[in-house]
């Protein structure tokens, strides 16, 4: 696997950031969504996975105290399925624990099976369900945790 970087995420970057959160979602997020993230939101820290010049995903998360609560990731459709989720996720996990992060949670749609499978393998572990989270298709959302900080977790 060639060696991805996982950078902060720039201003620069939305085109492409765009190209893969329409991919990748039912009701994506829009361009002014998150350049007020970036702009604007003090607890906001967004990363790109970026290989051979290309952004390929990216996360976001809020860190608030010592939690942080993933906002959004996603991976573009041609790299699925070769671990840079994984990789990403990893490489974000690590920084945060650093940081001074302890604990990190998530929400994810109860039928998405690889996202909940990726989450448990990161260590994440169900902790409740949210009635009718998603506003599209009125979805319960899942409810993950995850403790960090000790190294064989990340």
């Amino acid at each position: 696997m060639n060696k991805g970087l996982v950078r902060p995420m720039l201003l620069e970057d939305l085109e492409a950031i765009m190209e893969i959160e329409h991919a990748s979602f039912t009701t994506p997020w829009s361009l002014q969504a998150f350049a007020a993230e970036l702009k604007d939101n003090e607890y906001a820290q967004y990363r790109c996975l970026e290989l051979n010049g290309r952004v390929i995903g990216y996360m976001g998360l809020w860190f608030i105290l010592d939690e942080g609560h993933i906002t959004n990731i996603a991976i573009s459709p041609d790299y699925r399925g070769q671990r840079w989720g994984e990789f990403l996720m990893r490489s974000i996990m690590k920084e945060m624990a650093e940081l001074g992060m302890e604990r990190m949670t998530l929400e994810v749609r109860v039928s998405n099976y690889p996202a909940q499978e990726l989450y448990k393998r990161m260590g994440f572990a169900a902790a409740g369900v949210r009635k009718g989270y998603y506003a599209d298709t009125g979805e319960d959302a899942l409810i993950m945790w995850a403790e960090l900080g000790r190294e064989e977790d990340i």
